[in-house]
């Protein structure tokens, strides 16, 4: 089946899922039941559960994969899919689904609107098409393998940023362990080294909105292939690059995703390399001597 086709259906099964999703959210501006909500059951509060201490999954996560999976058995019964909800399928196909049906659960169960679904489709270990879907806005990110990235009908590039001075960056922090993360020190020190980063809670907007030259660059620790799959293949179509945090090739199975417009990849790769040597680390300003300070 031609990638073009397979990307076509991906958008149409995409839109599907969010507009389920649509249905089970109430923050901002469907912060209002409707009629539909009411007579489905969906006006009382969302029901979410927890897969560790503070990682959340809720009913539209599973719902989602339920609608997701579905579809691609009714069209591709042969293929095979991992899905973030538990969903697996592993014959030996060719072909391999990357299905996040909810990216940015913990954003959608507060009532914040930045969350997506995100599909992703590999071919025999490359990845071929993928999908990223903003609900709440209405946004389409598709990209196809050789022939470049979309926001819904405009072929989208990323930033000409050159250097990391004048750049924003986006990054984020894994819902477990976070203790156990050293990525504040990388925001700290990024932070002081650019135009700032910003932490949305969704890797698959992140990566997306490199893509499309919103962000000059993303980084994360420990992502799962349903988070990255089609985010990457949207920054490689629109020009960027990706790699891991030692400017290693990524590759589907990597805990460390370094995204960019590919100008500022190498200052941002060294900059990675000087912290996690420990120099020309900018101290952590003391809240005691904050406070001392505030009361004089």
């Amino acid at each position: 089946m031609a990638t073009l086709e397979l990307a076509s259906a991906m958008a149409e099964i995409a839109r599907e899922a969010g507009a389920l999703l649509l249905t089970y959210f109430r923050g901002g501006s469907f912060v209002s039941p409707s009629a539909a909500n009411i007579a489905a059951g969906l006006d009382q509060p969302i029901h979410i559960d927890y897969k560790g201490d503070v990682d959340l999954v809720t009913e539209a996560d599973r719902q989602s994969e339920k609608l997701i999976t579905a579809r691609i058995r009714e069209r591709w019964p042969k293929h095979d899919i991992l899905g973030e909800e538990g969903t697996r399928t592993e014959t030996g196909s060719e072909y391999r689904w990357y299905v996040d049906p909810l990216d940015g659960t913990t954003n959608f169960a507060h009532g914040y609107p930045v969350f997506n679904v995100s599909l992703g489709l590999e071919h025999k270990g490359e990845l071929v098409a993928g999908v990223v879907f903003d609900p709440t806005r209405k946004e389409l990110f598709t990209a196809e393998k050789g022939s470049g990235a979309w926001l819904n009908d405009r072929r989208i590039k990323v930033s000409a940023v050159g250097t990391l001075g004048e750049s924003l960056l986006a990054t984020g922090f894994p819902s477990q362990k976070r203790h156990q993360n050293p990525n504040i020190y990388l925001y700290h020190q990024i932070t002081l080294r650019s135009h700032g980063v910003r932490r949305a809670g969704s890797a698959a907007l992140d990566l997306a909105n490199v893509a499309c030259g919103r962000f000059d660059g993303f980084w994360e620790f420990n992502l799962n292939p349903w988070d990255t799959a089609a985010g990457v293949l949207l920054v490689r179509e629109a020009g960027g690059v990706v790699s891991d945090f030692s400017g290693g090739p990524f590759q589907i199975s990597s805990r460390e995703v370094c995204a960019s417009n590919g100008r500022i990849h190498g200052e941002l790769i060294s900059e990675f390399q000087q912290i996690f040597a420990g120099r020309d680390l900018e101290p952590l300003p003391s809240p005691v001597e904050y406070a001392s300070a505030r009361k004089s």
